[in-house]
């Protein structure tokens, strides 16, 4: 399917400013804010995070992945997971040699972008694990996904560029993938606490 296909020319306008993930992580920071979901629970396509500027992860992911195309690079996205507390789903790339990063969009400061230095998927997976926390201040990621999920798997039945109603279809996916544990069994066992500071410095920026 073309990267081009069922955009308007704003959208497209507006997708092609994104030049590299840096520009894409910018954007979902300081263009997109954070959608806390009042009105019911959603999962926009990135149509409707461009119409209506709010994103929570599931949906920067998406958005941060059709600028991907846009850069010549796979639309891939990449599932975090949780115990007590909701998954995180990112938008991945490799950098110039091969090393893994990532830009998603979060209310927790800690767990958006990372740099593309990462040699694999699980190191990447544990730079996140001293920044994943619930309300409670508990350290709660356990998992990633075995593999990054290639959007282009849903053309022809999830229209997730340009839907003009929710892609459920695609965080349902996810939830059905390989997970590998990202610590051992009896370390996955312990409760991790955050520190004050770090807790705190960790809501810097969120939507109150």
């Amino acid at each position: 399917m073309s990267t081009h296909s069922g955009y308007t020319r704003s959208e497209l306008r507006a997708l092609r400013q994104l030049r590299t993930p840096e520009l894409t992580a910018r954007f979902l920071d300081e263009r997109i804010g954070y959608n806390k979901e009042r009105g019911g629970e959603t999962c926009y396509s990135v149509r409707s995070v461009l119409k209506h500027g709010m994103a929570h992860c599931m949906e920067g992911a998406l958005l941060a992945a059709a600028a991907f195309e846009l850069q010549g690079r796979p639309a891939l996205i990449w599932d975090l997971e949780a115990v007590r507390d909701d998954d995180h789903v990112l938008a991945i790339y490799r950098g110039e040699d091969g090393a893994w990063g990532a830009v998603a969009k979060s209310n927790y400061a800690g767990i958006r972008h990372r740099a593309p230095v990462y040699r694999s998927l699980r190191e990447l997976a544990m730079s996140y694990f001293e920044h994943y926390y619930n309300p409670a201040g508990e350290k709660t990621l356990r998992g990633y996904g075995a593999r990054p999920v290639k959007l282009a798997r849903f053309d022809g039945r999830v229209n997730w560029r340009t839907s003009e109603v929710d892609v459920w279809e695609i965080p349902d996916y996810l939830c059905e993938i390989s997970h590998r544990p990202l610590l051992t069994p009896a370390a996955a066992r312990r409760r991790y606490r955050m520190d004050r500071r770090l807790y705190e410095a960790g809501f810097h920026g969120a939507a109150k």
